[in-house]
């Protein structure tokens, strides 16, 4: 008798591309959590450890759970799970897919920088001169060391001849200034209030630097100091009648953190309205986080963009605006 060899069967292509659909059933569940956990976020709750705004702090970074989704359905060679993916792609395009992109204008009226140049800085005469170079009218600067203050006020003098200097934050402008005060959002002085009269017309501006945030094994996101000072300066930016309103500092929170509502339900982030990609400005040598904010009411932001380190841990952040 003559051996036959048998040769294997080849399911037939509509059975084997079932297959396919029926694998990656747990990469496919992954990814519509992904999608919900960016769709849904205002719903995760804030305790404990204020976990909801945490997880706003660094929400944009939630895009990155798709990579290995991706990678994990590409070798189950799953149909169903590369089709789910998109549900949280088309997410966080939706939400934000239009920072990806340089939205800034020509023109305006005003330029504002912003920066906290840290206590600890081993060069703020540098630091002045650097951020003069940048063009801006006004200067608004953050955790000033009362000792350190004639440093910035002897570099920036030139450029602009009036400043302003409350507790630990300042504003220097090419324009007058009026009307300083003090904000009380915390026992010592972190925020003032000031109106700056530009040939176009007024503008009030504000300059906050807001308790720091840390996250503790024992106690999570420590944000309650903050949310409450955001509260009390909140409070005065509403009291505030002037038809023009900038409001820039340190928020030690992002415009996605739900902590900012009482601001960004008021004011526009000038960075998500007319910014160059995402602007993260924290910490300086590989920044997460844009925790440094320009906010904006009764004008139209035309630019916003970060500008590169000086000896603080935080990049500056600048605006221009149009009345």
């Amino acid at each position: 008798m003559t051996a036959t060899t048998e040769l294997p069967v080849v399911p037939a292509g509509p059975r084997r591309w079932a297959g396919t659909w029926r694998r990656g059933r747990v990469i496919a569940a992954f990814a519509v959590l992904t999608a919900l956990l960016l769709l849904a976020h205002p719903l995760v709750p804030n305790w404990p450890g204020n976990a909801g705004s945490l997880l706003e702090t660094f929400l944009p970074w939630t895009g990155l759970l798709v990579l290995p989704l991706l990678a994990a359905a590409l070798v189950r060679r799953s149909a169903l799970a590369l089709v789910v993916l998109l549900l949280p792609a088309l997410a966080w395009g939706g939400m934000f897919g239009s920072r990806l992109f340089d939205r800034r204008e020509p023109g305006g009226d005003l330029t504002i920088v912003s920066h906290n140049v840290n206590d600890e800085n081993p060069d703020p005469a540098g630091t002045a001169r650097a951020l003069a170079a940048s063009g801006a009218q006004v200067i608004a600067l953050e955790e000033l060391k009362r000792s350190e203050v004639p440093k910035y006020a002897d570099a920036l003098a030139a450029a602009y001849p009036y400043h302003e200097v409350e507790g630990t934050v300042g504003v220097w402008s090419s324009f007058p200034l009026r009307d300083t005060r003090p904000v009380a959002i915390m026992p010592w002085t972190r925020a003032l209030q000031t109106t700056v009269d530009t040939p176009k017309g007024s503008v009030v501006v504000f300059v906050a630097h807001l308790p720091s945030v840390r996250v503790r094994l024992d106690a999570g996101f420590t944000a309650n100091g903050r949310d409450a000072a955001m509260r009390l300066l909140a409070d005065a930016v509403a009291a505030e009648s002037a038809p023009r309103t900038v409001l820039v500092g340190d928020f030690n929170g992002t415009a996605d953190d739900r902590a900012l509502a009482p601001i960004t339900g008021r004011l526009r982030a000038a960075q998500d309205v007319a910014g160059d990609g995402f602007g993260f400005s924290w910490p300086a040598g590989l920044p997460l986080a844009r925790i440094d904010q320009i906010f904006v009411g009764g004008v139209r932001p035309v630019a916003a963009w970060t500008l590169p380190a000086t000896g603080s841990d935080h990049l500056p952040v600048a605006a221009t605006i149009a009345f």
